[in-house]
């Protein structure tokens, strides 16, 4: 193997596998110091990845998600040929591992998945275990380094630039992000966000409400509940969020991507839990607060609850979340 290697790295289409992701990125660094990665996903990435130093360029996924479009994946392939070394394939489908295969690229690494004897070289084992623990089995392809949490890098300057316009102060606010793509088995209700965004402001701090154009119903809602919210929900770019979050003094999410994205800046995460388990993806911060029921029907990693109850999220208190951030507000920041 070269000792400047060129890698293309197929990436997953969700912002959160997007940060977690760069658990990979990392290690492959310290295997190969020189090597040129380079990271092929949807458009929407470009700014995530850009916060990544590890990453040379992101090239856009021709192909929409969810979509075989074989021809153009063989087109694109063939346009690759010669340009890579290695390859990794992090979605589990059989159609993300054709663009490496019709490229030739030499060593194409993934795990097994949809049966993908064939366009993978180089297939990885993993265990039943690990199989929802996204962030370490990224990592477990590289065979090798050691595991480093994510670290995005932010833009002071637009950073500044968007306390002014929004009115924030860096570390008098906190930053809730009360959305979830997945589905609605993840999402605390709105009157709890409300809940505690009162209970935030009445001790002084403001509240920012983030999250894409698909949150902004959720996000209303919260701020017609807890009036004084600034909700900035489908009103940022990707990269402006990633700024504005690094911010915070405190960060509340549901499992999310913008979840991962505040423990990526570093702000401390209080990480509320309903169909998943924290024990899987939990925000890989220094300073967390993980908030789980741990009911006997979760996790169900269902998008919609099966049992029509949601009780893992709709009796979980407000009080009990509020413990949570207390508990990160009052401690002392990491020297």
């Amino acid at each position: 193997m070269a000792e400047s290697p060129t890698i293309l790295v197929i990436g997953p289409r969700w912002v959160g596998d997007m940060v977690m992701a760069q658990c990979l990125f990392s290690a492959l660094k310290q295997l190969y110091p020189n090597a040129g990665i380079d990271v092929m996903a949807p458009a929407w990435a470009a700014p995530l990845v850009g916060r990544m130093p590890e990453v040379r360029q992101q090239i856009e996924m021709p192909v929409p998600s969810g979509k075989l479009e074989l021809g153009v994946r063989r087109r694109f392939g063939r346009m690759l040929k010669g340009r890579y070394d290695m390859a990794y394939v992090l979605p589990g489908s059989l159609k993300s591992a054709l663009i490496p295969f019709f490229a030739g690229i030499p060593k194409r690494v993934g795990h097994l998945r949809e049966m993908r004897y064939g366009l993978l070289t180089d297939i990885v084992p993993l265990p039943e275990k690990q199989k929802r623990r996204t962030a370490h089995g990224f990592f477990s392809l590289a065979r090798g380094g050691s595991f480093q949490a994510p670290k995005l890098t932010v833009d002071g300057a637009n950073q500044a630039e968007l306390l002014a316009r929004y009115g924030l102060v860096e570390g008098a606010f906190v930053a809730m992000m009360p959305g979830a793509e997945f589905g609605p088995a993840k999402r605390w209700p709105s009157a709890s966000y409300a809940g505690l965004a009162r209970a935030m402001m009445a001790k002084g701090l403001r509240v920012a409400l983030f999250g894409s154009r698909n949150d902004s119903a959720v996000t209303a809602e919260i701020a017609e509940l807890a009036p004084g919210c600034v909700d900035l929900a489908g009103k940022t770019q990707l990269v402006d969020a990633i700024d504005l979050i690094a911010a915070a003094r405190l960060a509340v999410s549901n499992d999310s991507g913008l979840m991962h994205v505040a423990a990526a800046v570093g702000t401390p995460v209080v990480a509320v839990y309903g169909s998943t388990s924290p024990e899987n993806t939990p925000p890989l911060a220094e300073r967390r607060e993980l908030v789980w029921l741990q009911l006997s029907c979760s996790p169900c990693h269902k998008k919609v609850c099966p049992l029509g109850h949601m009780n893992c999220l709709n009796t979980l208190d407000v009080e009990r979340v509020l413990q949570a951030a207390d508990h990160l507000i009052d401690a002392p920041a990491a020297a």
